[in-house]
């Protein structure tokens, strides 16, 4: 689309414009310069530069003062956090995480899908340290159990379809009409993801009380292949998700 079209002073264009650079600087290096901004989001020089100070003044982008470089700042993290204090989804699961945490010695991790990825909102560390790192907070939807029942039982074709663009070459070719069938009628999921430090996972949906999947409630394990072991985790899994679904989307 011409800059033209999206790029008007003042308003929804600039708003749009100026998240579209948010976005771009969250999918690429931790600092990216202002011309391959450009070329990457098809505005001017110029207007990206103007954008991007707003942004730096904001405190939403920062500007390495070395290399002159763009990055996302720090304010981000704190709406985000100030975002996550205020929904009522963690305020309903909170109860368990420990519990299920101390029954199964595992990991536990709540996760949501936002434009084709899983962001990990909130997680209880299991009981030993595991051969994995935990450091990654958001990955393709695609990759991992929860990101797929998210993506298969989302009601808006965007959004599965959003999850297809971002999602590795393997995974986009596992994700069949067939496969996401399947995983929408799962009632869970267990997967090992083809990234060797993110630890497999069982996951189970968080189904508020208006039928909508708002949120996955997963578990790290050791082998995705052992049946009896997914089956018993998502047993208790399932039941706590059921629980605090019952709370949520009644309003």
């Amino acid at each position: 689309m011409p800059e033209s079209a999206t790029a008007g002073r003042g308003g929804l264009g600039t708003v749009r414009n100026a998240v579209r650079l948010l976005e771009l600087l969250g999918e690429g290096p931790a600092y990216q310069q202002l011309t391959d901004l450009a070329e990457r989001s098809g505005l001017s020089v110029p207007t990206v530069h103007r954008l991007l100070r707003s942004l730096v003044l904001a405190d939403l982008v920062v500007q390495d003062p070395r290399s002159s470089r763009y990055g996302l700042g720090p304010e981000l993290t704190r709406l985000a956090n100030h975002y996550l204090s205020r929904l009522p989804l963690l305020g309903a699961l909170s109860p368990y995480l420990s519990q299920l945490r101390d029954q199964l010695e595992h990991t536990i991790h709540v996760e949501i899908l936002v434009h084709g990825e899983v962001i990990y909102v909130d997680r209880v560390d299991g009981t030993g340290p595991g051969p994995y790192r935990d450091a990654h907070r958001v990955t393709p939807a695609l990759s991992c159990a929860g990101g797929r029942l998210l993506a298969a039982r989302a009601e808006d074709d965007d959004v599965w379809q959003r999850s297809l663009d971002r999602a590795e070459d393997h995974d986009r070719q596992t994700a069949t009409d067939e496969a996401r069938a399947r995983w929408a009628a799962a009632d869970h999921l267990a997967l090992a993801p083809e990234d060797p430090t993110m630890p497999p996972e069982v996951a189970v949906p968080v189904v508020d009380g208006q039928g909508v999947t708002v949120a996955v409630l997963a578990a790290n394990i050791d082998d995705p292949d052992d049946d009896h072991v997914v089956k018993a985790v998502a047993g208790k899994l399932g039941r706590a998700a059921r629980a605090a679904g019952r709370t949520l989307g009644h309003a």
